[in-house]
């Protein structure tokens, strides 16, 4: 299998990391609750499996990571990242600065690398997943190297 570029964003920087696939189901448009379904048959709780938003703070994209489960706050992830009001950033925009698509967007590898914020509840866990750069591929890591891949801050982020 051809490296996406955040496998090889991290194979580059020496992060031990797994890659776990899935059959993608291409009539799937939610692709947080199509990876915790495929990730809990190997007893991956959803909590641990982390999804990558891009964020648009007044013409400067960011990237907020939180658990699939959750809702992102978008005053706090405003707020973590130095920004005074945050909005969910357009798709083709966030395919643009990426390089990737919808439903496989990773914090790590991107075409522009962007501000980051990682919400706090993934240092509960001893290895978080988050997309690969591909549906249906994620990268198993430690929460402090995907902290560190990606230069991130680390705060709640989470909507009450």
């Amino acid at each position: 299998m051809a490296a996406t570029p955040a496998i090889a964003a991290l194979e580059k920087a020496g992060v031990v990391h797994t890659v776990r696939s899935y059959h993608h189901d291409r009539r799937s448009t939610d692709y947080g609750a199509e990876a915790v379904e495929k990730m809990a048959a190997l007893g991956i709780s959803a909590e641990q499996i982390f999804k990558t938003l891009v964020v648009d703070l007044g013409g400067t994209l960011a990237v907020a990571v939180v658990p699939v489960p959750e809702k992102l706050s978008l005053k706090a992830a405003a707020k973590a990242l130095g920004a005074s009001k945050a909005a969910m950033a357009d798709a083709a925009k966030v395919t643009r600065a990426t390089g990737y698509v919808l439903g496989g967007v990773s914090p790590v590898g991107q075409k522009t690398t962007l501000p980051t914020v990682v919400d706090e509840s993934a240092f509960m866990w001893d290895t978080v997943l988050c997309s690969a750069g591909k549906r249906g591929l994620e990268i198993e890591l430690s929460p402090d190297d995907l902290v560190a891949a990606t230069g991130a801050v680390v705060a709640d982020i989470l909507a009450p």
